[in-house]
C-alpha cells in the first residue's frame, strides 16, 4: 500500500474517531483539537522516522513523552484518555507501513469499532457515576450508602454499587465521595 493511501486512511479514521464517535457523545471542543493534532503529529513523526535512519526506540520514546506531557496537563476522564490513546495509535498505524499491506487499515478499523462499542450509550445503560459533596461527615459506610441512595432516587429506584470516599472533613462536617450506582427502572 502506498504511503499516500495510508496517510489518507489515517486521516479518514481520525475524522471518524473525532466527528462520528467522540464529539457527538462527549461534546468537548477542546478535545477535538487535541485528538486531531496528536493524531496528525504522531503520524507525521512516525512517517518521518520510517523514511530516515532513526531508531524505533527514539520514536516510541517521543510518543511516551508526548503522552505524559498531555495526560498530566489537564484533568481527563477515563473516556478521554481512551480516545486520546486511540488517536495516538491511529497516528502510529498511519505512519508506519506493515506487511501485509492491509494490516494497518484493519487495525485502524478494529480501534474504531472497539471505541464505538465501548462508548455506546446502550452498553451498560443505567450505570452512572457522580462526585458528590455531602453536608455531613459520614464515617459509617452503611449509613453513607443509604443516604446516597435516598439522594439519588426515590425509594428503591437507585442501587449504589460502589462508594469511594475521597475526603471526610470532621471539622467542616462534609464528605466528598465518588458514587457509582445503577438506576433500577
Amino acid at each position: 500500500m502506498s504511503r499516500v493511501a495510508l496517510v489518507g486512511i489515517d486521516l479518514a479514521a481520525v475524522l471518524v474517531l473525532v466527528f462520528c464517535l467522540y464529539f457527538p457523545r462527549n461534546r468537548r471542543r477542546d478535545m477535538v483539537v487535541a485528538l486531531l493534532g496528536v493524531n496528525v503529529g504522531v503520524m507525521a513523526i512516525a512517517t518521518a522516522f520510517t523514511q530516515v535512519e532513526a531508531n524505533l526506540g527514539l520514536g516510541l520514546g517521543l510518543f511516551g513523552v508526548l503522552s505524559i506531557i498531555r495526560l498530566r496537563s489537564s484533568e481527563l476522564g477515563q473516556p478521554e484518555i481512551a480516545y486520546y490513546f486511540c488517536s495516538l495509535a491511529l497516528g502510529l498505524l498511519g505512519g508506519v507501513q506493515f506487511e501485509p499491506a492491509y494490516a494497518s487499515p484493519l487495525l485502524m478499523v478494529a480501534v474504531l469499532v472497539t471505541l464505538w462499542l465501548g462508548d455506546h450509550r446502550a452498553l451498560l445503560r443505567g450505570y452512572l457515576e457522580q462526585n458528590m459533596i455531602l453536608d455531613r461527615a459520614y464515617t459509617d459506610n452503611g449509613e453513607l450508602t443509604r443516604v446516597l441512595e435516598d439522594l439519588l432516587g426515590e425509594s428503591g429506584e437507585v442501587s449504589v454499587r460502589r462508594v469511594r470516599v475521597r475526603r471526610v472533613d470532621l471539622v467542616n462536617d462534609s464528605t466528598n465521595v465518588d458514587v457509582y450506582y445503577r438506576l433500577r427502572s
